[in-house]
């Protein structure tokens, strides 16, 4: 499992980000924290595609 934050940043944007190793990260942003985590989850499952990453977020 990866561990994973959910902050707002100062515009109201909610914005997750998960480190998968070192260099290698993906973040997803959104209205309200569900959105981002969902946005969060699309762009890892794009990551997970296209290599051998068998992880998955908490």
């Amino acid at each position: 499992m990866v561990p994973y934050t959910i902050e707002q940043d100062e515009a109201g944007v909610w914005c997750a980000r998960a480190r998968l190793r070192p260099g290698v990260g993906a973040r997803g942003v959104g209205d309200t924290p569900d959105a981002a985590l969902a946005d969060l989850r699309a762009e890892f499952a794009l990551l997970v595609a296209e290599g051998d990453t068998r992880l998955e977020l908490m």
